[in-house]
């Protein structure tokens, strides 16, 4: 993944105003909802347990980032929780630092993961329109650096060009 792309975002913050962190796998896709085995179906339920966004299906459009605090899909390995995403046709998650796990199914499935380092809190709002930079590292709000990211390993950019890890010879 090279070169820049402009993405739409959606924000999950707390009643404070800040970044949602230790969002876990049961809030992305409660376990209430694991034998829905049928990708397609999993994005209406995502963010189903998070309080105040049990209605993101309904809302979030498709291409978006979505955009959290640290330690974004902490707890179990649920893949759906990677899944719910796809089946939504969002473009990734942006977040502060992500669970080991998460982040590894994420990878696996060749669905970008974007682990910020540092973020202007105040400048990101939902429905912004964000220009990703992979070559610089940085994000973009007109033309104005809002945060920055680290950059995609050799591997994860392969698996993410041939969109899962099982398409990589």
């Amino acid at each position: 993944m090279d070169g820049k792309t402009v993405r739409k975002i959606f924000v999950l913050r707390n009643t404070a105003g800040k970044l949602i962190g230790d969002i876990d796998t049961d809030q992305i896709f409660h376990n209430r909802y694991l034998s829905i085995v049928d990708i397609e179906k999993m994005g209406a339920y995502t963010f189903d347990n998070l309080k105040g966004y049990e209605n993101f299906s309904k809302i979030a459009e498709k291409g978006m980032v979505v955009v959290a605090g640290e330690n974004f899909g902490s707890g179990s390995s649920r893949q759906q929780a990677v899944d719910c995403f796809v089946a939504l046709g969002m473009y990734g998650i942006a977040a502060l630092s992500f669970g080991a796990i998460y982040k590894r199914n994420a990878i696996n499935s060749g669905f970008p993961i974007i682990e910020m380092t540092a973020v202007d809190n105040e400048a990101l709002k939902t429905g912004n329109e964000i220009e990703f930079d992979f070559d610089a590292c940085v994000m973009r709000l007109a033309g104005k650096q809002v945060g920055t990211f680290r950059k995609f390993s050799a591997v994860q950019k392969e698996i993410i060009e041939k969109k899962g890890l099982l398409n990589c010879v």
